[in-house]
């Protein structure tokens, strides 16, 4: 098929291999001293890479090429991440996407330290596409699969919903993805005990509630989902289990 696609001059690549940290799927590797797109399907075609080239040498085209497989991404991060592990290697890549814990003070003190709204943020990374399938925060949580506009247009979002849970945020459509799969790795390898969805009311947010009750439906687990669909104005319209 025709679809976006990284092109890399080799006459610009000066060999740094920042690229290579900066796609996270992959799909980047160092031939004879030059980056190099080693696979198409590991390319999702948006351009994480560009940003960090700093010979402007790296370009979105558009192209014959295979189909983006994030299931054979996933597989090939958590085989390298497994590999790493047994050899005593810290994971490699981006370090914005480095799971961790988050410790926090408690909400009284750090209120009587002058801040107005702490945050509840217990975890990073957040966002569906990085978080990784076997994060240690991810055994026995209680999931919050939120779609990103949702956190500003409801003001307690913090207090609300974030608080007590792991927090994966998404937007299917500008994502342009399917998280399916993703989330369903998540469900069945680890032990989920809770779904909660927030959505907003529109049409386009559907595709994120499809793929959290698709995951609970793979996981092969008794796995209700909460769904609760939020206004423009800020109203829960619904909260209902699905």
């Amino acid at each position: 098929m025709i679809r976006n696609i990284v092109h890399i001059d080799e006459e610009k690549c000066t060999g740094c291999g920042l690229c290579v940290d900066a796609c996270h799927e992959g799909a980047i590797g160092m031939v004879n001293g030059k980056a190099r797109l080693l696979r198409d399907d590991y390319c999702d075609g948006l351009g994480d890479c560009l940003p960090a080239c700093p010979a402007d040498a790296i370009s979105i085209i558009q192209r014959e090429a295979d189909d983006y497989d994030e299931a054979a991404v996933i597989a090939n991060q958590m085989a390298k991440a497994k590999a790493k592990a047994h050899a005593g290697m810290p994971a490699a890549g981006c370090p914005g996407s480095m799971a961790k814990a988050i410790e926090r003070e408690p909400v009284a003190n750090t209120v009587a330290a002058g801040a107005k709204q702490p945050s509840r943020l217990a975890q990073w990374p957040v966002q569906i596409k990085l978080v990784p399938t076997n994060a240690p925060y991810l055994q026995e949580a209680d999931l919050l699969i939120a779609a990103d506009c949702c956190a500003f247009a409801y003001g307690s979002f913090h207090d609300d919903f974030i608080a007590g849970r792991v927090c994966l945020v998404g937007c299917p459509k500008l994502d342009g993805v399917d998280y399916s799969e993703k989330l369903s790795a998540i469900c069945a390898g680890n032990d989920i005990r809770s779904i909660t969805v927030t959505r907003m009311e529109v049409p386009c947010c559907g595709g994120i509630e499809y793929a959290a009750q698709r995951a609970a439906e793979a996981s092969g687990k008794n796995l209700s989902v909460r769904v609760v669909t939020i206004a423009a104005d800020g109203r829960i319209v619904s909260d209902e289990m699905r």
